[in-house]
């Protein structure tokens, strides 16, 4: 594990130097170049349509934390954003690799957080419970049921179980995480199969309004998903969602699929590894079915809201759609936009002020609309 955070670290600061180098290289002629870019933009965006742009050096943000910068410096990683498996095992050998870097610093991090974790089955479905050691006495008849990230593809058992011990350890709550089905042997809808069926599990556990469903990216638009669903079956709300940067639309549709193209340094660009993985999991199914692009579906009598994005995801526009539809429903909803940020990196460094903010933020929402 030592070494491995010795090689991030690496690339941290070499990104950070390269970036401060960037922006220490002013030439004395900027005033000029810029009237000649000003002029050149304005001959090409002198008609109604779409905008161009010049090429940009975008500097790292200076007014966020220090680990976060090093985050928000952090290069590509193109053996994960662009890649195209074109066989169930090479869909396999990819998902493992991640997996165990995934996985590598969550028992440190558990531990410093004070956080315990236990594998279990409910009802047939494979899950993990986290919670602090001591439980607040606020949160003892309160339960969190959690959907990990990942794309559909990714995060399989512990690994997907960082976002959860994050606010079992900053938010003192109970957290189920649901270790769900995935492609490329269990496409649609396996994975919201299983959420559900823990879901289902956890109304029986306690009160539905001391329950609530988060989860972040893809576990993000399955919380929304399973609230569809929960409406089509009948079954009562939780107290409150948290979908932070939800995969709400699995098309390509938004502003910022564009806007932010190569500037999130996370999901880099829809054409990669996203649009093959959306493909994975749809299995054939409409990408515009509300239980795969919630976004899609009435949103009316949803629970109490809060979302998570930065101003440099490429899911920013997910996240923003999804909150002006369930406003549009008359749901209360909390949104959240953090500087600099790319896709999740919110998350991303787990004892950085952005990372303690975001949970704490997540925890006081949930104790504001959950019963006791």
């Amino acid at each position: 594990m030592s070494s491995f955070r010795t090689f991030i670290a690496c690339l941290f600061g070499i990104a950070l130097s390269q970036a401060a180098a960037a922006q220490d290289q002013k030439p004395a002629q900027a005033a000029s170049d810029f009237a000649a870019i000003a002029t050149s933009e304005n001959a090409a965006n002198a008609q109604p349509g779409p905008r161009t742009t010049p090429a940009r050096v975008i500097p790292v943000p200076t007014d966020v934390s220090p680990e976060m910068q090093a985050v928000i410096a952090n290069p590509f990683r193109p053996t994960f954003w662009y890649i195209d498996p074109k066989t169930p095992d090479e869909w396999k050998q990819f998902v493992s690799h991640w997996a165990e870097i995934q996985k590598a610093p969550l028992a440190g991090v558990r531990d410093k957080l004070g956080v315990t974790i236990q594998e279990t089955t409910i009802d047939g479905v494979h899950a993990y419970i986290l919670q602090p050691k001591i439980i607040p006495a606020v949160n003892a008849n309160r339960l969190l049921v959690h959907v990990h990230g990942g794309g559909y593809t990714n995060g399989p058992g512990e690994a997907g179980t960082g976002e959860a011990a994050l606010l079992a350890g900053y938010g003192g709550f109970k957290v189920i995480s649901v270790d769900y089905r995935m492609p490329p042997d269990h496409p649609y809808p396996a994975a919201l199969d299983d959420a559900m069926t823990v879901y289902r599990a956890a109304l029986k556990m306690q009160k539905p309004q001391n329950i609530a469903v988060f989860g972040l990216s893809t576990g993000g638009g399955l919380t929304l998903a399973m609230m569809h669903r929960a409406k089509a079956e009948g079954l009562p709300m939780p107290g409150a969602i948290g979908p932070a940067t939800p995969w709400s639309d699995l098309t390509e549709t938004g502003d910022s699929y564009r806007t932010n193209q190569f500037v999130d340094n996370t999901l880099v660009a829809y054409n990669g590894w996203l649009e093959h993985a959306a493909q994975l999991y749809a299995g054939g199914h409409d990408l515009k079915d509300p239980m795969l692009s919630p976004i899609y579906g009435d949103m009316h009598g949803f629970p109490p809201t809060i979302l998570t994005t930065g101003t440099r995801d490429l899911f920013l526009s997910n996240t923003v759609r999804v909150d002006q539809k369930l406003r549009e429903a008359g749901v209360e909803t909390k949104l959240l936009v953090y500087e600099g940020q790319s896709h999740a990196q919110f998350d991303a460094s787990p004892f950085s002020a952005e990372c303690q903010d975001y949970n704490k933020e997540v925890a006081r929402f949930f104790d504001a609309h959950l019963g006791r």
